[in-house]
């Protein structure tokens, strides 16, 4: 597969950090089958998945969060699997309560969300406007580093582009 060379050297730059500053990274599940109310990824959701475990191969993860839906699991599976963890839920309906465990655990991790919570988790995160991503939008990846001297959010777009 081929990235971006920008986009690799930026990970490449946030691989260490000080004692007491981590990285969240939150992005929404891939391309999803439709024929169910829990669908699996399709192929090009599979490929995006594996992608997303590249692109953060060299970032270290500490935990990896998903909401309990097929989609969901299946876009965290590949990150938690290359990083030795297993995916843990979240209920997406308690975003408020979810973000401040995350702010207090200071661990760096990839949350993989929806479409409407995904921006939602990443403004609670930051403090900061993020505006919203319509149910065609795959391609988002947010990064939200914080330390003593703030909050910095960052949105990357992952450069897959799938053939049907």
């Amino acid at each position: 597969m081929k990235y971006s060379l920008l986009l690799v050297l930026f990970f490449s730059a946030f691989t260490t950090h000080a004692s007491d500053d981590f990285t969240i990274y939150l992005t929404r599940h891939a391309e999803k089958q439709s024929e169910s109310k829990d669908p699996k990824l399709t192929d090009c959701g599979a490929q995006r998945a594996q992608q997303l475990a590249s692109i953060l191969e060299k970032v270290n993860i500490e935990r990896v969060y998903s909401t309990p839906y097929n989609r969901t699991m299946a876009t965290a599976a590949p990150t938690a699997k290359q990083q030795g963890l297993v995916v843990e839920q979240y209920s997406p309906a308690k975003l408020a309560l979810f973000a401040k465990k995350l702010l207090q655990k200071k661990e760096s991790v990839l949350v993989v969300g929806h479409s409407n919570t995904t921006p939602q988790l990443s403004a609670l995160l930051s403090d900061l406007d993020v505006a919203d991503i319509t149910e065609k939008e795959y391609r988002n990846l947010y990064q939200i580093q914080v330390s003593d001297s703030g909050k910095v959010l960052t949105l990357l777009t992952q450069p897959l582009t799938c053939h049907y």
